[in-house]
């Protein structure tokens, strides 16, 4: 079990590692400047690099796993009635006692097909584990809602004013425009699956067996979605919308911004970071309190080497003190692999407020329906939640393309 002394024996190793990695760096891009490469130095940096990617998942990892509720069963807990007539349905397919307590209760839903909504705590431990390994959802605004969708107005056109002496007459002003942004939920589907000689087996840990399997596949297609989706049957990925260099007062509703690397598929040759510093104050200053990055790892470990170029420091500083990832130019920096990898034209970096910006919405409960007879021997669990997502603010999250304009 992962236990505070173990997070900071991590986090040292981490600072160590990444305090060899700037020398390293240092004497390569010392040996670039005097014209004379190194390939044994750059095979370095990139070793080196590597170990301190290893180390920062690893401290993550062990961040994440310290605030995670117990998945095993502990003896001495209290079970709810719930919850025990719930396994009893997932184990022996004993709907009697859920069927009556559901109706009860009158807070989950029971369709006439047999579907039964998951415990309050097997749907927070799932929820928990999408939370890890999704980042959108530890930096996006996440709301629950009991309809098929969630609307809401937006306020983007600002009303006028005039400046007037004591005996001026008051002329009519502009009252400014209301619009609508609708977000509708979308279903989606897992459907594991064990034989009923596994379900009866004492030493399997149900909870942790369908936690495990319904959260792999749900926060892997909710996390390629919320980036890359493309809003027909499923939530709408932030990188489908139109980009342009236009700045927001001249900017249309629904295009997003973007900051141009200088360098097509690839940072500038010269002053590589001073695209994003760039990219960084793009963002007005009210949006960047709770601002973060999204790279894929490829970009991550390239951003890695870069210096401010009137200082010489570097921009990118390691996650060492508990619960804080590493930063880039002060703010926090997400691993995200669905965003696109770096190439010619490609928005593989996003800077912004994204509780702001996106918004996902997941209505309330996670339904498990027990077949044990299309796939005898094997008993399949029809798990389903329904979830949405879209942009909400199209000022409050910017873009670095890789272009050279």
């Amino acid at each position: 079990m992962t236990d505070v002394l173990e997070v900071k024996e991590a986090a040292g190793a981490l600072a160590s590692a990444f305090e060899s990695y700037k020398e390293s760096n240092d004497a390569r891009l010392d040996a670039l400047e005097r014209k004379r490469g190194d390939v044994l130095l750059d095979e370095k940096v990139d070793r080196i690099g590597g170990v301190v990617t290893r180390l920062q998942d690893q401290v993550t990892g062990m961040r994440t796993a310290l605030h995670r509720p117990a998945l095993g069963k502990d003896a001495a807990a209290p079970v709810s009635e719930h919850k025990a007539a719930f396994l009893r349905y997932i184990t022996k397919g004993i709907e009697m006692d859920l069927g009556a307590i559901e109706r009860k209760a009158m807070s989950v839903i029971s369709d006439p097909d047999g579907g039964y909504m998951a415990p309050v705590e097997i749907s927070d431990r799932i929820v928990t584990r999408q939370y890890d390994t999704t980042p959108l959802r530890q930096i996006a605004t996440v709301m629950n809602v009991t309809s098929d969708a969630v609307e809401m107005l937006r306020d983007t056109d600002d009303a006028g004013a005039l400046w007037l002496g004591e005996l001026d007459s008051r002329a009519d002003t502009e009252a400014g425009q209301l619009g609508r942004i609708r977000i509708p939920v979308f279903e989606l589907h897992a459907q594991p699956r064990a034989t009923q000689k596994l379900l009866d087996d004492a030493n399997l840990n149900v909870e942790d067996w369908l936690t495990s399997k319904i959260a792999g596949r749900f926060s892997r297609a909710e996390s390629t979605a919320f980036v890359a989706g493309d809003g027909v049957t499923q939530p709408r990925g932030f990188t489908t919308y139109p980009v342009a260099a236009t700045g927001d007062a001249g900017r249309a509703w629904g295009t997003f911004e973007y900051v141009a690397t200088g360098n097509s598929g690839a940072f500038a040759a010269s002053s590589p970071g001073d695209a994003l510093i760039g990219l960084l104050h793009k963002l007005k200053a009210g949006y960047l309190p709770g601002a973060a990055w999204v790279m894929p790892r490829a970009v991550a470990d390239a951003v890695r080497r870069f210096k401010e170029s009137s200082t010489s420091a570097y921009i990118w500083q390691p996650g060492l003190q508990a619960g804080q990832p590493a930063t880039l130019l002060g703010y926090p920096v997400y691993l995200g692999e669905d965003m696109p990898a770096m190439a010619a034209d490609s928005l593989s970096v996003a800077f912004g407020n994204f509780a702001e910006g996106y918004t996902i919405v997941d209505r309330a409960g996670l339904r498990i329906l027990r077949d044990p007879y299309t796939a005898a021997p094997f008993v399949k669990f029809r798990a389903s939640k329904r979830v949405g997502g879209d942009v909400t603010n199209f000022e409050a999250v910017k873009f670095l393309k890789f272009a050279a304009s």
